[in-house]
């Protein structure tokens, strides 16, 4: 049984908890957070863009610390669940590597590359996992797209259009805070770079184009993205910039040697819209819809978290939340902020 020790009790840890409670080999044994409320309990004034609103939990078997130097020293922990902010991931992972726990933690997995490549290294250091939460690739459609593409079953991958688009805020965001989050162009689009990675590797150069926030994020951009020795074309749009009343909305085009794959979905009016439901067209002309059973957003935290549990379980690799993939998709940010900027095809080193 993993032992799991979750640091921050804002909307992520909440989901995160929520999530583990059906992982089979793991269970949440320790929660920290600064917040009196929190830790008697009391998680009602939480709620995010999707997902249940928090609730009044029972943590009287639960260990609760208010002090992260405190919940790492604790020896009946073994992977510690950072869900903090996006600045606050270096330190905390560093420490927690350092104190002999596994590590996962939300992505995007640091703000600077020199950040990430610290949290590997001393991931590599100490012999303990880094692994960071991706979770797209866990939830239904994503993971039956990314099967379809790595199984074979309707050849090779041929082109690939990926979207991941918010409403414009009504206030822009301060300096201090792009520099804490990344903007959209990391804090949203590493979603897709790493994705990306994923159903076709590492590309060799970018392309983009789009709209900076100062000289090293960007707000929103579309990105080619370029593979020297494979003909197989994958472009992505991400970021803020559409108007309030569809707030998010992603989606995919696969094509494929012997069938074509579409999804898309939104919130529209405040209400979620499945505009394309996933769909497979097949060189014989017939379009139908995947059933993909009754899904649940929270089903694909729990799978992303057993998929680290099953790791450390088995001593066996967790692929798709690889500490590594993660740091090459902030770099892929970084390379397509750097195209927007010089209006140049940039190669990925």
């Amino acid at each position: 049984m993993v032992r799991i020790g979750i640091i921050g009790i804002g909307f992520m840890g909440m989901i995160h908890y929520y999530g583990i409670q059906k992982v089979l080999g793991g269970k949440v044994t320790a929660i920290c957070t600064r917040n009196p409320e929190k830790l008697d309990g009391d998680w009602t004034s939480i709620q995010g863009n999707f997902g249940p609103r928090g609730s009044l939990e029972d943590l009287s078997d639960i260990k609760t610390y208010d002090d992260i130097d405190v919940i790492l020293a604790d020896p009946e922990i073994d992977l510690i669940d950072i869900c903090l902010p996006t600045h606050r991931h270096k330190d905390v992972t560093i420490s927690a590597l350092k104190s002999g726990k596994h590590v996962l933690v939300e992505k995007p997995i640091a703000i600077d590359l020199d950040s990430a490549n610290e949290m590997t290294r001393v991931a590599d250091e100490t012999g303990n996992r880094l692994m960071v939460a991706h979770v797209l690739p866990f939830f239904a459609e994503f993971s039956y797209a990314l099967e379809a593409v790595k199984n074979g079953e309707y050849g090779e991958l041929l082109s690939a259009n990926l979207k991941r688009i918010t409403s414009k805020s009504a206030d822009p965001p301060s300096a201090a805070d792009v520099e804490k989050s990344g903007g959209p162009g990391i804090d949203l689009h590493i979603h897709d770079t790493h994705f990306i990675q994923l159903l076709n590797g590492m590309p060799d150069a970018v392309f983009s184009q789009g709209k900076l926030i100062g000289e090293k994020y960007t707000n929103y951009l579309t990105t080619q993205y370029i593979y020297k020795d494979n003909p197989v074309t994958i472009s992505c749009s991400s970021g803020s910039i559409s108007q309030k009343g569809r707030a998010f909305s992603h989606g995919f085009e696969i094509f494929l040697q012997k069938a074509t794959l579409l999804f898309e979905s939104a919130t529209l009016g405040g209400q979620p819209v499945i505009s394309q439901p996933l769909t497979i067209i097949t060189d014989d002309g017939e379009v139908e819809q995947v059933n993909l059973g009754d899904t649940n957003p929270v089903d694909a935290f729990t799978n992303e978290i057993h998929h680290a549990v099953d790791a450390i379980n088995s001593n066996s690799d967790p692929a798709l939340l690889s500490g590594d993939k993660a740091r090459d998709a902030l770099l892929l940010c970084y390379k397509e902020a750097e195209s927007v900027r010089t209006g140049e095809i940039i190669t990925v080193e």
